[in-house]
């Protein structure tokens, strides 16, 4: 036998996955409370201490982990313009496993650093400008971000022929800077892989000791990407059997959303608008989740839709939900708890999807009526994948599913309506990714007989 071990540091819980490459075979999982608090090791070990009641001892060959503990890899990014390169170095930190807290637009202010220094960024994304064309912009915030006491890492990824200036100028500062090619070196052309790759690569080297997994590292052969990444990796690799699919990772701090599709246009008088959009997405609601964010899933629908999809009275939601925000470790007790976190659940899926999806609007045109669509067309996407403690264990993953696409909220909404519903109910995904890493066609075996079961 020659076992692996894969580890999740998740925001609320740190999942293991014992795979044995000989057999090749999942041999358990299990999870613990994560211990952000204190020292994730703790709960790494509390998780080893359950997988071996179910495996026995075993001797892992290879130990590798993925990490959004504390609330994952929290980037800020600015370009030149909202729907260009300022959309451009989003896209590129959603690929890349990041949680983006803000994005800014146009030349930094004084209050926006006011704002950046409090929100604490692990990265800063600095874009601007296509090669050739705007340097002015990317040059002045770079300036600006200079003058700011240097303690996070920069990434720069704008108009190239600025880049060794501002580089210049960052790095006399005090500031550690990781140049890159352009985001968008041209209009409308992406180019967000090369700045990914150098996003994980800062995360490896600087944000596992920031997120306090030091001492966990000794235990393990390498933490080799975010956790949202491995998923990427993982349904990426899956749609390769399954075909075109979305995914939906409701955590207790955020809810990712994928979708492996190009999406685009079903009805016919369709004209597409905005950038093109990546086959593999990722978007994450950082407002949104299970626990640390129950109170986002109030604000986004407000009370009342979660009152009534609960069943339970008004008074009896807002306790719930006090409860969640002073203990974000709680577990559904009693019935009326449950049919809460089914509202929750069903709620944060529904707002997911459809901030993830793209929109069609009608428009007049000299021909006649006419669509737009903005985003992704997901309406025939036929599988829906769920992950996420609080859909696997929760025993209702399904209905929960079908209810937040069944919602008319969304007119507009290029959401999927009626996809068949898979779940991820052993919480392999992100050790699968991590798998794939190396041992590919491994990983790609097992999450075909997981997910055909």
């Amino acid at each position: 036998m020659k076992a692996v071990l894969l580890i999740d540091f998740g925001s609320t819980y740190t999942k293991v996955t014992a795979v044995d490459l000989d057999a090749p075979q999942l041999l358990g999982t299990a999870q613990s409370y994560t211990t952000v608090e204190e020292d994730v090791s703790i709960g790494l070990e509390k998780a080893l201490a359950q997988l071996t009641r179910q495996t026995g001892p075993l001797n892992f060959q290879e130990r590798y982990a993925c990490s959004s503990a504390a609330g994952g890899l929290r980037m800020i990014a600015s370009g030149l313009v909202p729907s260009l390169t300022a959309e451009a170095a989003k896209r590129a930190a959603l690929g890349a496993g990041a949680k983006v807290v803000k994005t800014y637009a146009y030349e930094l202010t004084e209050e926006d650093l006011e704002e950046i220094q409090a929100l604490k960024p692990d990265i800063f994304l600095l874009c601007g400008g296509t090669d050739g064309g705007n340097q002015d912009c990317v040059i002045h915030n770079a300036r600006m971000l200079a003058g700011m006491a240097p303690c996070f890492p920069i990434v720069l990824a704008g108009n190239r022929a600025a880049s060794r200036a501002c580089e210049q100028t960052l790095a006399q500062g005090g500031h550690e800077v990781i140049p890159c090619q352009n985001v968008m070196p041209t209009f409308n052309q992406l180019n967000i892989e090369p700045c990914q790759k150098v996003i994980r690569e800062v995360f490896l080297r600087r944000i596992v000791a920031a997120k306090g997994l030091t001492k966990a590292s000794r235990l393990i052969s390498g933490i080799l990407m975010p956790t949202p990444a491995a998923v990427l990796a993982a349904l990426t690799l899956l749609s390769q059997s399954l075909g075109e699919l979305m995914a939906v990772d409701l955590g207790g701090a955020t809810t990712d959303v994928y979708s492996i599709t190009a999406g685009l246009p079903t009805r016919g008088g369709t004209v597409l608008r905005g950038l093109p959009e990546p086959y593999a997405k990722r978007t994450v609601e950082g407002d949104i989740g299970m626990r640390y964010s129950a109170q986002g899933v109030v604000e986004a629908v407000g009370l009342d839709r979660v009152v009534q999809a609960s069943g339970q009275t008004e008074e009896a939601v807002l306790d719930w939900i006090a409860r969640i925000r002073r203990k974000p470790g709680i577990l559904a007790q009693s019935q009326a708890e449950a049919q809460m976190d089914f509202a929750l659940a069903s709620l944060a899926i529904e707002v997911g999807l459809a901030r993830h999806a793209g929109t069609i609007e009608q428009v007049f045109t000299p021909m006649g009526v006419a669509y737009q669509q903005t985003g992704k067309d997901l309406t025939r996407v036929s599988r829906l994948v769920l992950t996420g403690g609080a859909l696997i264990h929760t025993g209702q993953a399904e209905a929960i599913a079908l209810q937040a696409m069944a919602t008319q909220q969304y007119p507009n909404s290029l959401m999927p309506r009626s996809a068949g519903v898979l779940v991820d109910k052993r919480y392999i995904l992100s050790a699968m990714g991590l798998l794939s890493q190396n041992h590919e066609a491994l990983a790609k075996d097992l999450m075909i007989k997981e997910f055909s079961a």
